[in-house]
């Protein structure tokens, strides 16, 4: 099998061409570094990449188990690099920041540590915004990561280099995380799949806190629906570290996905009745992936949650600010981290301090209110279509937008503003390609599902793939 015909392979027919022995996992890991060799000094998608005559070894050792009969899992053998703000054993986890340029954690995050009892063999990191802030990845550490469809854009973010090494096939599945469309707008740039998962389907930690609701999440990236499943399935589950994790074993994810969907009640939220500025182009795109589900037996309709979307906003800003305030505010305290900070990290923690409580309850309450009023309104559908980005990959030298569609932006991630209704009630969403503008930059769009329907979404995804060619679209390069 030769090197290309290797990585253009998705995560299950790779892995049942290893368990098959129709190629070697060492041939895996020789494609695999002559394609990050090759693509990755135009994207720098990967970074903290590790030694190559390690991985070939490990590689070795992979091939040596399934020679005798022995396999870890679905991932074994299956090369993958990690997101630099999971945690890492043995592997430097920066999180794009000066601050932790020579961290070497001694643990893995739950979710790494089971893609590697999988089988799956770390390679690198995958790069990251500054502590993950901003859809735009780019950090004083590794530079920016670049758009694989067009160079001089951004590939998004948190979770762009994940992104963008899944577009170019430098992996076959990743891991990102998501607090605010970290997931979805680096798949919706790059034109590949994320799935921002149920809150607690995939456990957090371990960390020092457990219990306090982080608003983020772990979960998978893919270029199939079922590519997402299978990497779900091994990084959902409960765990006793994660008090807050969904009960399961992530099994139910496991099989190929069933896309028999007619029937199935899809709601167009849009731009939230005009709340939402979207660059011209965006919603047409996102409106026209409809068709594809009425295409698959689905009724489509209009979708209004009764519910000021601004509240909404302003509620999630205080709520985010207030816990990026507690988590990063002990480096700002410090004299000798202070001045490594990004200025969104300043901004976070200053106005996150400055919040009375009463500002925090109020937060709370309206959050509140926003899941009854969603609830009601998947009473009518049974799942919600609005776009994953407000705009087209932009500048790459940009810190962040300034403006979309004529109105500014008051904060470094209102422009990101469409994905919070998913990531403040802790729904299942993905983003799907939508397809590109006519100077082929790629668009996509949230598929938003009910509370814990993660399977639900999955099979629309599926079916939505079955009925459109956007994923075969790859980069150039």
């Amino acid at each position: 099998m030769a090197n290309g015909e290797i990585t253009s392979l998705g995560a299950r027919a790779l892995s049942r061409a290893i368990h098959e022995r129709q190629v070697s996992a060492r041939e895996v890991m020789e494609a695999t570094l002559a394609r990050i060799a090759k693509v990755n000094p135009k994207i720098n998608a990967i970074v903290s990449l590790r030694e190559g005559d390690a991985l070939l070894a490990e590689a070795d050792a992979a091939d040596t188990e399934l020679a005798a009969g022995r396999s870890r899992g679905v991932l074994h053998g299956i090369p993958q690099a990690i997101k630099d703000l999971a945690m890492t054993a043995g592997l430097p986890t920066t999180m794009g920041s000066p601050v932790f340029a020579r961290q070497v954690p001694e643990e893995d995050s739950i979710h790494v540590a089971r893609v590697r009892a999988a089988g799956a063999i770390i390679i690198g990191k995958t790069n990251v915004p500054e502590f993950g802030l901003g859809s735009h990845t780019y950090n004083p550490l590794f530079g920016a990561t670049l758009n694989p469809y067009d160079r001089t854009k951004s590939a998004g973010g948190s979770s762009g280099g994940a992104a963008a090494a899944l577009a170019t096939r430098m992996l076959c599945v990743a891991d990102g995380s998501d607090m605010m469309g970290s997931l979805r707008n680096p798949a919706a740039f790059c034109n590949v799949m994320g799935l921002r998962p149920s809150y607690g389907r995939v456990p957090a930690g371990p960390a020092p806190e457990v219990f306090f609701d982080t608003m983020a999440t772990d979960g998978p990236m893919a270029r199939s629906a079922d590519d997402l499943a299978l990497l779900l399935s091994v990084q959902a589950g409960y765990d006793p570290r994660a008090p807050q994790s969904l009960a399961g074993d992530g099994s139910e994810f496991a099989a190929e996905l069933a896309d028999d969907v007619a029937g199935t009640r899809i709601g167009w939220l849009g731009d939230l009745s005009g709340h939402l500025p979207c660059e011209p182009g965006i919603l047409e795109l996102t409106r026209a992936a409809l068709d594809a589900f009425a295409g698959r037996g689905c009724t489509v309709g209009e979708a209004e949650p009764a519910f000021e979307a601004e509240r909404v906003f302003q509620a999630w800003i205080d709520l985010r600010s207030w816990r990026v305030a507690g988590k990063l505010g002990p480096l700002y305290d410090a004299s000798a981290t202070r001045d490594k900070l990004k200025p969104a990290a300043i901004w976070e923690i200053e106005r996150g301090r400055a919040l009375p409580l009463a500002r925090i309850e109020e937060a709370s309450a309206v959050r509140s209110a926003f899941y009854r009023a969603m609830l009601r309104l998947f009473d009518r559908f049974d799942a919600l279509v609005m776009p994953s980005a407000q705009i087209f990959p932009f500048d790459v030298t940009l810190d962040w937008p300034a403006e979309v569609a004529g109105r500014p932006m008051d904060t470094y991630h209102r422009w990101m503003e469409t994905v919070v209704p998913a990531s403040l009630l802790g729904l299942p969403a993905i983003s799907l390609p939508a397809g590109f503008s006519p100077s082929g930059l790629p668009a996509g769009f949230q598929l938003i599902g009910r509370p814990r329907d993660d399977l639900g979404v999955l099979r629309l995804a599926k079916a939505y793939e079955r009925g459109t060619d956007w994923l075969t679209r790859t980069p150039e390069l």
